[in-house]
């Protein structure tokens, strides 16, 4: 298992955080200029297309004949259903109970990682975890209104399952492919998938190519997807991945500030008392295991 220094995993969890966070307010300005499924499916196969760059030089590594299966799964549940079910999902409930939904994702992946990954599972751990979701649920409190959909529903705890699976995946199998192909291919998959569909249920027409779109589709395509997930993956493979996840519980936060500047949403007293939850969650979740001391045993006797 590749290790991080403190330094680079301060500062990639940062930038994912940071990054996934503005990524809402941003899709949401974006989706004003072009269909869903469609702009799913660009920007992800344009972050793909830009990380190929990259991964084109250790070619010799994609290996893809005797990895294809590895390849194909991630794809699936990283990118086909995490972005598929969400782009579709979205349609259906307001954003503010959809993103409460989705970010079940922490708490599904700190299971599976005890079940699957054969990470510690401890009573603290297990408290941090929903207090993370609680966060997150206060942070959203303010924000649901509108009708609530049994199909919406359904599709954003299928993207939080889809999520937590492909997470869990990658950290089991990771280790055996590269993680800039694993990236790479992915995205390009799922992209050329998403595009696909989009194709034959949007027009392509219905896109307006002005400037703004433009250097919102390259941001989101650098940074978010491609920079993001290679981010992601990183950190999940240098550490355990219930950690790591942890700190996810952080991007709404992160969303609801930028949609607070860029968009003018109102910033409510639930994003602070919900930021004070998400913060002892990080630290229970983070806080190293007290081991048990050969005196706590001992029964003293006269």
């Amino acid at each position: 298992m590749r290790r991080l220094s403190q330094g680079k995993t301060i500062f990639l969890i940062a930038f994912l955080v940071i990054m996934w966070g503005v990524n809402w307010p941003l899709s949401k300005t974006a989706l004003q200029y072009t269909p869903p499924i469609l702009f799913a499916g660009i920007r992800t196969l344009l972050g793909g297309g830009l990380l190929l760059l990259v991964a084109l030089p250790k070619r010799r590594q994609l290996q893809f004949k005797r990895h294809w299966k590895i390849y194909l799964a991630s794809s699936g549940l990283n990118i086909v259903l995490f972005y598929g079910l969400q782009t579709v999902g979205l349609g259906y409930l307001p954003a503010g109970l959809f993103s409460v939904i989705v970010f079940l994702q922490p708490v599904l992946l700190g299971i599976l990682s005890w079940l699957w990954l054969g990470e510690a599972m401890y009573g603290l751990k297990v408290i941090g975890l929903i207090l993370g979701f609680a966060g997150v649920a206060i942070v959203s409190a303010g924000s649901l209104s509108g009708h609530v959909s049994v199909i919406g529903i359904l599709l954003a705890i299928g993207t939080a399952i889809a999520w937590a699976l492909g997470t869990a995946f990658v950290k089991k199998r990771g280790d055996v492919v590269d993680s800039i192909w694993l990236v790479t291919v992915q995205l390009i998959v799922g992209g050329l998938f998403m595009t696909g569909v989009g194709s034959t249920v949007e027009r392509w027409s219905d896109i307006q190519w002005s400037l703004s779109f433009v250097g919102l589709l390259l941001f989101i395509s650098i940074f978010v997807i491609a920079a993001g997930w290679l981010a992601f993956f990183t950190l999940i493979g240098a550490g355990e991945a219930t950690k790591v996840a942890s700190y996810t519980f952080l991007i709404p936060l992160i969303a609801i500030l930028a949609s607070a500047l860029f968009l003018h949403e109102r910033v409510t007293i639930y994003l602070l008392v919900g930021l004070v939850f998400i913060l002892v969650s990080i630290y229970f979740v983070n806080r190293p295991r007290r081991r048990a001391q050969p005196n706590d045993q001992q029964v003293v006797s006269s």
